[in-house]
């Protein structure tokens, strides 16, 4: 058996593979709800066979969305929602996941192929809501900054935000501290300029997003598996970078994380990024060998072979998949074959696999 096909158990969890389905936005949802579009989209990838399937970023509260479409778990109706889709999931043998966000300055804008950017006046867009009052970029508004009652607010909104995840029957949470979001923008010096204990010394910059962590533990289950996705670098001289970031995933190690899922960008627009064939790899692998935790490697990773490599030499647990995904659902069962492996397939398939 290839190590791409070997089973991860992560405290109660066993994963049946390496093969994770990233969280990618799909801008389908109405007021937080998961549609029709989302059963379908998730569902079969579980087929597919990955070993893990999880839900796009989904906002903590309502002010919380990237946009108006986005996924939300801030009411007791999306629980009933989601559950008939960790449900179907659980039932193709993969384990179903959620990332847990906020988007901070980044909210109130428009799906991408209905142009991106912020939303207009007559499009309704809210106030939004950031450590600073320093906008994402040009043409964005000035986001409020936030004071520490509102922080103390948006810590609750985590903590019923992961109780409701364990209701919607999800058996793997993820918190989003990466790509520029709300979490990223306490982390980071150049969207952080606040002078209390959350800004200023890296000390403070990490207090909310370690507070959030702690909130998000307690409320976890401690048998089922805790992931943090932080962007490990902004690309940029002054930014966050790969050494604050080994720091933090130590202090995530020690509130009881059991997995970074390691990106890269996303805090600010026009930065170069030189994007290849696993171009994000090494932050997996540097953060794994200095803290010791579980990683997932992610970031244009196309072919079988090559995620078999990640894993045969330990830069990383597992790999996550995001546009492959979405190109060919079915591409755990095509990289079986590839490697060699003979996986179930769904027996309905099962005159496919014999060819």
């Amino acid at each position: 058996m290839s190590h791409l096909f070997t089973p991860l158990k992560i405290k109660d969890i066993e994963f049946r593979n390496r093969i994770f389905v990233s969280p990618m936005c799909q801008y389908s949802s109405v007021e937080g709800m998961p549609t029709d579009w989302h059963l379908v989209h998730l569902v079969s990838r579980a087929v597919g066979g990955a070993g893990l399937v999880m839900v796009e970023a989904t906002a903590v509260s309502r002010e919380g969305r990237i946009s108006p479409d986005d996924s939300g778990i801030w009411a007791d109706e999306h629980v009933r929602g989601f559950q008939r889709i960790t449900r179907l999931i659980k039932e193709q043998g993969a384990v179903p996941g959620i990332q847990l966000a906020h988007a901070g300055r980044k909210a109130s804008t428009r799906k991408p192929w209905a142009g991106g950017g912020p939303l207009a006046k007559n499009e309704h867009p809210w106030q939004t809501l950031a450590p600073s009052a320093v906008p994402f970029a040009e043409g964005y508004p000035a986001p409020k900054e936030l004071e520490e009652n509102d922080l103390d607010e948006l810590l609750q909104h985590y903590e019923t935000a992961t109780r409701r995840a364990v209701e919607a029957g999800f058996e793997t949470v993820e918190i989003h501290m990466a790509h520029g979001y709300l979490l990223h923008q306490f982390l980071s010096p150049l969207s952080n300029k606040r002078n209390d204990k959350y800004g200023g010394s890296f000390e403070n910059r990490t207090r909310f997003p370690l507070e959030v962590a702690r909130v998000v533990r307690n409320n976890w289950p401690d048998h089922l598996p805790l992931f943090v996705r932080i962007s490990v670098t902004d690309w940029t001289d002054g930014g966050w970078d790969p050494e604050q970031s080994i720091q933090l995933t130590k202090s995530l190690k020690e509130i009881g994380i059991d997995l970074m899922d390691c990106s890269s960008g996303g805090l600010i627009p026009g930065v170069k990024i030189p994007v290849a064939p696993g171009y994000q790899t090494s932050f997996a692998a540097e953060i794994r060998r200095q803290v010791g935790i579980k990683t997932a490697a992610v970031g244009l990773i196309t072919e079988s072979h090559q995620a078999e490599h990640i894993l045969t030499t330990g830069q990383a647990d597992a790999v996550f998949l995001a546009r492959e995904m979405l190109r060919n659902p079915y591409w755990p069962l095509k990289a079986a074959r590839e490697l060699g492996d003979d996986v179930e397939w769904p027996p309905q398939y099962q005159r496919a696999k014999r060819r």
